[in-house]
């Protein structure tokens, strides 16, 4: 049996009976996590313009946007909820891959549940298998399709949402080969895009040609029957050298989720060490920014290959820059939403520290480690290593302190008023009989 056909026989097979609590459980933090993304990003200026421009070529409007009063056709409300729990770059990221494997499946999912009845424990079963399949697909790949320039959250996206959809179809197995085909064959996203509102289109583009994928492929449009490993699929094409055999190895035994992480700040996850080890800093020395003479970072390699940008202008860029990261961590003492604006960015205090930063790669260091090194101007050094960034798997954050993301996140969008009842519902999603109520909680107060 071909690995398309393997993965997809699994795939419509497995049971929730079959996936073990701790996955379910991983399942719910995860959506909980997705959810508040959503939430926190439904109002930025990338969501307007998408749905000013989308809105009006919207089909038959049956689906409710996340956090949003408009409904749209399910597909462009996957595209805009995709968007949305992207944006801020603020959603979960399985370290391994750099797949952020909620935003495309999810979007896609919740896009669905928003226009057909949908029991919580069907989307939480289709959203396990969905991001096992986007991330075994991806694990076959990376590095080699990272380095290339694609963004592997675009390209092996569109398989998770293209599954989940799937899943909720009823599809056959041959069905399911047809639907990975055809999310193979519209996987795109290119690195390039960092750093703008484009990075964020592609989870959302992910999520809705993914559901178009499954959609074809249960009205009976074929494709090939090997869109991952054929000589000329998914794999092959889009990576110098792959390792086909990741896609299937202890299938059913080990699940994707359970190396998920979630961010505590809402920027590249590579440079979340910097600004563990800066705010670290801030809290113990508080050292003036008009004293801090240099700092000095050393970090692992792809922390230079992705956010290695230096001159920026925008909160976007400062997304993806180590050199702002140290310079919020060390100036402001946190690295939330507000330190990746505009006006942070321009700011006098921050540039001036952001300028006197430097940074090394270290072949050495772990991909969620650090050394810190800040020289004040009286010759004072101050060290600081961070190990394992809080938020990686070796320091989780707490389902406490995933709801506190939440609630900040939320909380201009839904009230105070509904605040509880909401948080509760999102954790007990699988109990719903129907996640239609749950969508209509999150739309924003009139």
């Amino acid at each position: 049996m071909s690995v398309t056909k393997e993965l997809a026989a699994y795939l419509v097979a497995a049971q929730p009976s079959q996936i073990p609590a701790e996955v379910k459980r991983e399942a719910r933090r995860s959506l909980f996590n997705y959810l508040g993304c959503a939430l926190g990003g439904c109002r930025d200026e990338a969501v307007e313009i998408a749905l000013r421009v989308l809105g009006p070529l919207s089909g038959p409007a049956s689906a409710r946007v996340l956090g949003r009063q408009e409904r749209l056709d399910p597909m462009t409300a996957a595209l805009i909820n995709g968007i949305s729990s992207h944006v801020l770059d603020f959603d979960d990221t399985v370290a391994k891959n750099f797949i952020h494997p909620s935003s495309p499946v999810a979007s896609a999912l919740f896009a669905y549940a928003a226009a057909h009845r949908v029991s919580g424990q069907a989307l939480a079963h289709a959203f396990t298998l969905g991001v096992e399949a986007q991330s075994r697909v991806g694990n076959a790949v990376y590095p080699w399709h990272y380095d290339a320039g694609w963004h592997i959250t675009g390209t092996a996206g569109v398989i998770g949402a293209g599954v989940g959809i799937g899943l909720l179809l009823g599809l056959s197995a041959q069905q399911m080969v047809w639907t990975i085909g055809l999310s193979a064959t519209q996987a795109a996203g290119l690195r390039e895009m960092f750093g703008s509102m484009g990075k964020a289109f592609h989870p959302g583009r992910s999520a809705q040609s993914g559901y178009l994928a499954a959609l074809l492929a249960q009205g009976g449009f074929t494709a090939g029957e090997y869109g991952i490993e054929g000589p000329r699929g998914f794999a092959h094409v889009t990576a110098a050298q792959c390792e086909i055999g990741r896609v299937t190895a202890d299938l059913g035994s080990h699940f994707e989720l359970m190396d998920n992480t979630y961010k505590p700040f809402p920027c590249g996850i590579v440079i979340h060490p910097t600004i563990d080890a800066c705010i670290q800093i801030h809290r113990e020395h508080r050292p003036p920014a008009a004293q801090i003479a240099a700092v000095a970072l050393r970090v692992a390699p792809i922390v230079l290959d992705l956010c290695n940008k230096k001159q920026i202008a925008t909160g976007l860029e400062g997304k993806f820059s180590v050199y702002h990261a140290a310079a919020v961590g060390l100036v402001r003492g946190k690295a939330g939403v507000g330190e990746f604006t505009d006006a942070i960015v321009n700011d006098p205090t921050i540039r001036q520290v952001r300028e006197r930063v430097s940074a090394s790669a270290d072949p050495k260091l772990a991909e969620d480690a650090v050394v810190a090194e800040v020289t004040l101007v009286d010759g004072r050094r101050i060290v600081k290593e961070v190990l394992h960034a809080i938020g990686n798997v070796e320091r989780p954050m707490s389902d406490r302190e995933l709801e506190e993301k939440f609630r900040d996140q939320a909380g201009e969008v839904i009230g105070p008023a509904r605040m509880d009842e909401v948080v509760a519902t999102c954790w007990k999603l699988e109990e719903l009989s129907d996640c239609r109520p749950l969508v209509e909680m999150l739309v924003a107060r009139a």
